[in-house]
């Protein structure tokens, strides 16, 4: 007898191949035949006219927080994922000393844009080192499996306390000890170790991340902490602005660890060319025998703003920094008169940084988001373009977007990756042979991101709705995010519908597949906000043999655990 079985789904293996219509049975949690089965079985699940696939393995995540107290991963659960991995980007919340945790806290505040407050009430602290952390996740109940890294800024404050947070370099003992932590950590079951160079990662209060000035040794040797273990990847970010010393590093880390890196690559306006130079790269390494990965998104890098959001494009005029911290439907009827709509759009911004600056004032970059959300806006419809066709101006056609909804209406603008007005230059990445799907940020960037749908764009947008290019078949986006990036981690037992394989599995209505916009809810801890984005169309999401979601709401079913990195 199985324990449950799926019948006439369009079997989508997660390797590529072509699909194929069969049954699937399942028992003690693994996938055990799949065929044509007629055997009797109590559970069973039809399939007829929907497509199964493997559940989906998100290797860039930052729930490091939110799993302390959240069962559900949610928005990840709501798009297919079975699998997170986090503590990506140097940043987490362990190994921690206690006099650190509030800095530690600050620091994912200002990366990640997760709010202070709801950390401070959520986290229990239940640990100091990493596999204490470890342990203490293995205690938790959840519905999906999770797997974690060690973060280089928590490693280096640990180690080096104040001359770590404050970019001193670390001296070799200082160095032997970061080394012995981190494998500690990978020994106890962590995937990975990730850094960050880029000074887009800033803590709280506006200092850089302490890893972006941790010298090459450092990093090289820590990376060989991994190869002298032989398990573990690396994962890392960086601005590269002196492209050779920088990319240097992280092939360093690569070649002398034998361990494989994954970096971050997207497209800036102010470089345009800059993310060709790195997949290059990426390239050439690979020739050489280095195991080198660009990590990329399936679309633009996206900032959502609006009345609930963190930004909106008039976020810092004089009128109505006045009114922000108002409830928003006293703030909706403020702006609806036209005193205050009129002065508030003869006012100028005060000036931020600039990379804020540039937000919020490029209006040909701004786009209404719509239901169900559109990542691939023609140029023509930006509120620059829009105004040459009416009478209004950029500013006046966003304050009055800002309105509707009551308010709650999302404006995008596409920061990265979007340079030609569509994701044709996503498109290369995607189809670049050393690339791999990520940088979803789920459980981060709470009030101004929403990207932990990226495997619904992957499914819907590149697979089926694309119209402003080529799209991509389903069978390869199916296989981006499930073996591949299973396999890039060393999670072998999952990604695949197999015989043998873990019973993660997906039953999508592919047809009625919609993502739909995001919206602002204030679920976290201490009433804390976030932007949370749903789906239609994943009729069931399966989890080690047991049906763990329907049409994206959890069944209370919690087959999910922490899991660990056995080589």
């Amino acid at each position: 007898m199985y324990d449950l079985i799926i019948k006439n789904g369009l079997i989508y293996d997660g390797l590529g191949n072509e699909p194929f219509k069969a049954d699937l049975a399942i028992k003690d949690e693994k996938i055990v035949k799949i065929g044509e089965i007629s055997d009797a079985s109590e559970n069973k699940l039809d399939a007829e006219g929907k497509i199964v696939t493997p559940g989906f393995v998100d290797i860039h995540t930052h729930y490091d927080g939110q799993a302390t107290w959240d069962p559900y991963l949610r928005p990840s659960t709501y798009h297919g994922v079975t699998t997170v991995v986090m503590g990506n980007c140097g940043v987490g919340f362990s190994p921690c000393k206690p006099e650190q945790r509030d800095w530690l806290i600050g620091l994912m505040e200002g990366v990640e844009d997760i709010p202070g407050t709801a950390l401070h009430e959520g986290i229990d602290w239940e640990w100091e080192s990493f596999p204490e952390y470890l342990d203490a996740l293995e205690r938790k109940s959840f519905a999906i499996d999770v797997g974690t890294q060690i973060p280089h800024g928590a490693v280096r404050a640990y180690v080096m306390g104040e001359r770590g947070i404050n970019h001193e370099i670390a001296s070799s003992d200082e160095i032997q000890q970061m080394k012995n932590i981190v494998q500690e950590a990978i020994n106890a079951g962590a995937y990975g170790f990730s850094t960050s160079r880029t000074e887009k990662h800033n803590d709280v209060n506006g200092n850089l991340t302490p890893s972006i000035t941790a010298d090459k040794v450092e990093l090289v040797e820590i990376a060989k902490s991994l190869g002298e273990i032989g398990k573990g990847v690396l994962q890392g970010i960086s601005d590269f602005y002196d492209f050779d010393s920088e990319f240097d590093i992280f092939k360093t880390m690569s070649k002398e660890s034998g361990r494989p890196i994954s970096i971050t690559v997207e497209q800036q306006d102010a470089r345009p060319e800059w993310w060709i130079q790195l997949l290059d790269g990426i390239e050439d390494a690979q020739e050489q025998g280095i195991n080198m990965y660009g990590q990329v998104p399936p679309r633009a890098t996206g900032i959502l703003m609006g009345l609930t959001a963190t930004l909106n494009p008039f976020r810092f005029h004089p009128s109505y920094m006045e009114i922000a911290d108002l409830p928003l439907d006293e703030r909706v009827r403020i702006m609806n008169t036209s005193d205050f709509r009129d002065k508030l759009l003869n006012e100028d911004a005060v000036s931020i940084n600039p990379l804020v600056d540039e937000i919020i004032s490029s209006y040909g970059k701004m786009f209404l988001l719509g239901e169900p959300a559109n990542y691939e806006p023609d140029p023509k419809d930006s509120f620059q373009s829009l105004s040459k066709s009416s009478n209004m101006t950029p500013e006046e056609i966003a304050y009055e977007a800002m309105l509707e909804k009551d308010g709650k209406a999302l404006i995008y603008h596409p920061l990265f990756n979007y340079q030609p007005g569509d994701l044709s230059l996503v498109e290369q990445m995607l189809n670049h042979p050393y690339t791999i799907s990520g940088l979803g940020d789920a459980g981060a960037h709470c009030g101004a991101i929403s990207d932990a749908s990226f495997p619904t764009t992957l499914v819907q947008h590149w697979s089926r709705d694309r119209t402003r290019g080529a799209k991509l078949p389903l069978e390869t986006v199916i296989k981006m995010q499930t073996s591949e990036t299973a396999r890039l981690l060393g999670i072998n037992d999952r990604g695949i519908l197999g015989e043998g394989y873990k019973a993660d599995i997906n039953i999508i209505d592919y047809q009625g597949l919609t993502l739909h916009e995001p919206e602002i809810i204030n679920d976290l801890p201490a009433g804390g906000r976030r932007l949370v984005q749903k789906a239609s169309g994943y009729e069931y999401t399966i989890v080690s043999g047991k049906i763990a979601f329907v049409n994206g709401e959890a069944t209370g079913v919690l087959n999910g655990r922490l899991i660990r990195n056995s080589g």
